[in-house]
């Protein structure tokens, strides 16, 4: 099993593990184990955010701070690191309790999301700054390179909307919650005063209020 994740990681990471327990560690769910991938989070969360901001500085050389930070914002979501996870087969590799299993955590993408920064935490301790770039830059590239122009993040597209068209302020309220801890699903309701709403779920409470943001942007706009 070890020398089938260290092949795994070699190939993924382009980068053979000094300590394989970083990055068993790193695929560890609370539910397995105490020791778990939260710390590593933590650490990876940092490190992909100054991996990215660093590229996004550099390949958008005339771009306000604005622009590049809706770009970042957009680039290091929960969902796009778990999509990153699902595309380098992460979930082979997971280590789950026989209940979060059958939750379905296993295509969480709170999992997946925080376990893709744990290995960039694991991956940053084992072989430095480096090779956590690389990564990075490797697995992301098609997103960085995805849109010509800065992404406006449907929340402040929404705010910009009502201050343009003296309406309320919009407000954000969940209005369910439900699944277990490890998976849990949001549902949020946003409104511009009595003027209009919508409704939207995620699997964070952020993910389903960007949801419900672009709903509503959706409906006013028609």
């Amino acid at each position: 099993m070890d020398a089938i994740l260290a092949d795994w990681l070699g190939e993924t990471f382009d980068h053979r593990p000094r300590d394989l327990a970083l990055f068993e560690r790193a695929l560890t769910h609370g539910s397995q184990a105490v020791d778990n991938y939260e710390r590593l989070e933590f650490l990876g969360d940092r490190v992909l955010g100054l991996a990215m901001a660093e590229w996004l500085f550099e390949t958008f050389a005339h771009e306000p701070e604005g622009n590049l930070s809706k770009r970042l914002n957009a680039l290091v979501t929960g969902a796009v690191c778990a999509d990153v996870a699902r595309a380098i087969g992460v979930q082979a590799h997971l280590r789950l309790g026989k209940q979060a299993r059958d939750d379905g955590a296993s295509d969480s993408d709170n999992v997946l999301g925080d376990v893709m920064e744990a290995l960039i935490g694991a991956l940053y301790l084992d072989g430095g700054y480096a090779p956590a770039q690389a990564f990075v830059r490797a697995a992301w590239a098609p997103r960085v390179h995805a849109d010509a122009r800065a992404p406006q993040h449907p929340k402040s597209a929404l705010q910009e909307w009502a201050a343009a068209h003296n309406r309320k302020t919009p407000h954000y309220e969940v209005t369910d919650r439900s699944g277990p801890q490890h998976a849990p699903r949001f549902t949020v309701r946003v409104s511009l005063g009595t003027f209009a709403d919508a409704e939207a779920s995620g699997t964070s409470k952020q993910e389903a209020e960007t949801a419900a943001a672009a709903a509503l942007l959706a409906q006013v706009q028609a």
